[in-house]
């Protein structure tokens, strides 16, 4: 069972595991072992208390780790031995979700203040008459 938050867990029976040879470390060894470990979470027929609107934001935040049926694919080959890698997978996971669990702050539009245009516009007005008095006004000579 993989505790991702307090009221959040995934039972074990929901994760399917795969495991092919690694393309990381390994030396020799990396041809007799099947270090890599691939975990796939069943997301859209999940009993977890995932909110609705935590797993469309895991969908548009990670869309990549998705299949077409709205299966969650993770794999890791970090490590040279398949237990950390399983564990390396499932933290993947919880993190994955708990990232979709923290929703955005809505922005506040702010507006330019009143005092803020004025200095602006005075500046302008300062910069113009200056480069007025530098023409030259063609006079006698």
């Amino acid at each position: 069972m993989l505790i991702v938050t307090d009221a959040i867990t995934i039972p074990d029976d929901e994760l399917e595991w795969t495991f092919a040879r690694s393309g990381g470390p390994g030396g020799q060894n990396v041809n007799k072992v099947a270090s890599k470990a691939q975990l796939r979470w069943k997301a859209a027929t999940t009993a977890a208390p995932v909110p609705l609107a935590a797993f469309d934001r895991m969908r548009t935040t990670f869309p990549s780790r998705f299949t077409t049926e709205g299966d969650v694919l993770i794999s890791s080959q970090q490590y040279r031995d398949q237990e950390r890698n399983k564990e390396e997978c499932l933290a993947k996971l919880a993190e994955m979700v708990r990232a979709a669990l923290v929703e955005p702050t809505v922005r506040k539009k702010t507006k330019v203040s009143k005092g803020a245009k004025k200095r602006r516009v005075a500046d302008k007005r300062r910069d113009s008459a200056k480069k007025q008095q530098r023409r030259y006004s063609g006079g006698d000579d």
